[in-house]
């Protein structure tokens, strides 16, 4: 599947915060916000109050940059939770949070989202005991994510083992930090989602 490969420091710079998508960087000084906080492009002499569009848009772009999905998966996970009974904002944040580059994130495998997306492509996972390479899969209450036989050999799992991990996961998810292997106790709580984004303004943006 298609996914961005140019500099994503430039989407911080445009939503004038950090969006953490470059794991430990984005917490040291070499962090582009930090360095340059201007947004990228030709910047006009004048300021402009934007549009309710063009927040609603900015909002949009925002958390589907934090995920790193592209334009069209994510206007269907959008038409996916206006179709189930349910506030849909909460819907569209649960499924995001459901996807297993997502889950092995939360779980401290990895850095950043990218870098767990690029893990689960090269198959180093199982969820219910089958291996598993394709980070849009969403996970259910009752799954199980493990290191696939061959990637527990790997030299990053022996760093990964031997350090401390990356982060605790949210009360959703469940960890056996002895074996490094996940469990998914329920659906994503969207109360827990860390990502500062009014998903009410992305509803109204589709509902156009």
């Amino acid at each position: 599947m298609a996914h961005y490969t140019g500099p994503v420091c430039r989407f911080c710079r445009r939503a004038g915060e950090k969006l953490f998508l470059k794991g430990e960087r984005c917490f040291s000084s070499k962090c582009a916000i930090e360095k340059r906080r201007r947004a990228p492009g030709e910047q006009s002499p004048r300021r402009r109050r934007q549009s309710d569009r063009a927040v609603q848009l900015r909002e949009k772009q925002k958390l589907r940059q934090i995920y790193g999905i592209l334009e069209r998966q994510f206007s269907n996970y959008m038409q996916e939770a206006r179709r189930k009974p349910g506030v849909t904002g909460q819907l569209l944040l649960q499924m995001l949070e459901s996807r297993l580059d997502n889950v092995v994130f939360r779980l401290g495998f990895a850095d950043s989202r990218s870098q767990a997306r690029q893990l689960v492509n090269h198959g180093h996972f199982k969820v219910n005991d089958r291996k598993t390479d394709i980070p849009s899969y969403l996970v259910k209450a009752g799954d199980s994510i493990a290191w696939y036989e061959t990637s527990t050999k790997s030299e990053y799992f022996k760093i990964l083992k031997e350090g401390s991990l990356k982060r605790t996961p949210p009360s959703w998810l469940g960890i056996d930090t002895e074996a490094l292997t996940g469990k998914v106790y329920s659906v994503p709580d969207p109360q827990e989602v860390d990502t500062r984004v009014d998903t009410r303004l992305i509803v109204e943006y589709y509902s156009r």
